[in-house]
């Protein structure tokens, strides 16, 4: 039988499933680690970790770039929809060799997933000091275009011609929509942010000058992310869904003229 979803994939041996799921791994990060083609490392110690149960239809991938490191170089949160198909509710590349921001962790070690539960303001801050988009504990590797590739090859060997995508945060939208995907929900609220963000407008209005909501942010896609994540809208961004048709290019655009 076609396995077509990541349920079909859970019910498979687990020794058959990361070959299925290696195919979201773009070769580029591959070869930029000189990581080995079976995901171990030279001591046989897997690098590739998945977690699902054998009936789930929700995983998370973990690959590392060396054994016993703190955060992987990869990681994955897929799903699938009531119809099957592939949903990914998160997907995150960290460059192992940047600085490491706590902006996970408060610093008794709660998790703050991703800011959403709890908020490490000072790890934040010295984040968005230093570039970082909300929500990244360390740079990235610059391999989202390759990464959509490979994305592309495993939905196409499940059979499917499209992929859904959850985007966390405003920036993961407005990225997303670069790469070509379109909105299923959530495109009126991406152009009343942008609405909001000009001069004269609500969010604009919202700017004070603090540290997450600095007076020029409106003129910035990253910075307008942080005043976001800082809770300019008076309520959680959310409800945001986008999908890929494979093969196709959407020009969707509602930040228009601004830059990162």
């Amino acid at each position: 039988m076609a396995i077509s979803s990541v349920a079909g994939i859970s019910r498979l041996p687990a020794p058959e499933q990361p070959a299925l799921y290696k195919q979201l791994i773009p070769p580029e990060a591959l070869a930029m680690f000189d990581l080995a083609e079976d995901l171990k490392d030279s001591q046989g110690r897997d690098l590739f970790h998945i977690q699902g149960g054998p009936e789930s239809s929700d995983v998370e991938l973990k690959l590392y770039h060396q054994h016993g490191f703190e955060d992987p170089i990869i990681y994955g949160h897929l799903t699938d929809t009531l119809n099957g198909q592939i949903h990914v509710l998160l997907y995150i590349m960290n460059d192992p060799n940047s600085p490491r921001f706590d902006v996970d962790r408060l610093p008794d070690g709660t998790p703050t997933t991703f800011g959403t539960a709890h908020r490490n303001l000072e790890a934040e801050a010295a984040a968005m000091a230093a570039g970082l988009l909300p929500g990244q504990v360390r740079g990235g590797l610059h391999l989202l275009g390759e990464a959509r590739v490979a994305f592309e090859v495993f939905v196409r060997s499940l059979g499917h011609d499209r992929y859904f995508v959850e985007p966390l945060y405003y920036h993961n939208a407005i990225i997303f929509e670069r790469y070509g995907l379109r909105y299923q929900r959530g495109r009126r609220l991406m152009e009343r942010i942008h609405e909001g963000f000009q001069p004269g407008g609500e969010l604009h209005e919202k700017l004070d000058g603090s540290t997450f909501r600095p007076q020029v942010a409106g003129e910035s896609l990253r910075l307008r992310s942080w005043a976001i994540h800082d809770g300019v809208l008076g309520e959680p961004y959310s409800n945001v869904t986008m999908y890929k048709v494979i093969g196709e290019q959407a020009d969707t655009n509602t930040a228009p003229g601004v830059n990162w």
